[in-house]
């Protein structure tokens, strides 16, 4: 089997790093280019690390993407210059940047998501369905824990779970925003989605929603041991991403969901 040359961008970062480190124990890539938004005097695993131009991607078959939305924007446009197929986990794109990507994809083929994690875009897979399935007699709550060093609550993650639940219920997901916790032992369920964040220790990441009819309860979760199934999820991305055709994908795609 013919190997895919990786790109990495974003490779100082924290999921940069993972992802090198996925890569190399995964046979079916070898990395080839590493890339940031500056310029850094370094080597990784005997690789330069380049800014993001032509040159760094030539010999790159695929780019994995973790980096912020000025540097994807730079990515894409030599991407699509040199047809070079995208993964994107990058965060943060606003409304507008959200339709320049559906754009690059028309000619590149890109898979986008949030969460790379085959778990937890199960989890939202099942929370649309549990939401649609239970009907207006119950109502929800979503939970999350996470490393003491992590100052953003809720998570990013459960407020896709939050959004999967509007989805199940057909309801705009802002009008069911509820009230937002944090370090809360017990919190209650509301006609609106309550959120409560825990903070504590290095945990990596564990998600629960619950939904309620009052004589019964039904939970659904997710716990994260390893940050590697979020780059091990990126990897698993880009060798689907290689078959397809031009277009804007997501991990549902991967794992085929309707």
């Amino acid at each position: 089997m013919k190997k895919i040359n990786l790109a990495v961008t974003g490779c100082m970062g924290r999921m940069g790093r993972q992802i090198i480190k996925s890569a190399k124990l995964d046979k079916s890539f070898k990395l080839v280019s590493l890339t940031e938004g500056k310029k850094i005097n370094k080597k990784i695993s005997g690789i330069r690390i380049d800014l993001n131009t032509e040159k760094a991607f030539k010999n790159s078959n695929l780019i994995i993407d973790f980096s912020t939305p000025k540097c994807t924007f730079q990515v894409l446009k030599i991407a699509l210059k040199l047809k070079k197929r995208v993964v994107i986990g990058t965060t943060g794109f606003s409304k507008g940047e959200e339709n320049l990507i559906k754009n690059f994809s028309k000619k590149i083929p890109i898979l986008k998501a949030g969460n790379m994690s085959l778990g937890i875009n199960l989890l939202m897979y099942l929370t649309e369905i549990a939401s649609k399935s239970l009907g207006k007699n119950f109502l929800s709550k979503i939970s999350e824990i996470h490393h003491k060093h992590k100052k953003d609550y809720p998570s990013g993650t459960a407020l896709m779970l939050g959004k999967g639940i509007a989805v199940g219920k057909n309801k705009n997901f802002y009008s069911l925003i509820g009230k937002k916790y944090l370090n809360k032992k017990e919190f209650p369920f509301n006609k609106k989605v309550n959120f409560n964040s825990v903070r504590r220790g290095e945990i990596i990441g564990e998600h629960e929603v619950n939904f309620s009819s009052g004589k019964e309860i039904i939970t659904l979760n997710h716990e994260a041991f390893d940050r590697a199934l979020y780059s091990e999820g990126a990897l698993s991305a880009a060798k689907w991403l290689m078959n397809k055709k031009s277009g804007l994908y997501s991990m549902r795609d991967l794992m085929n969901f309707k």
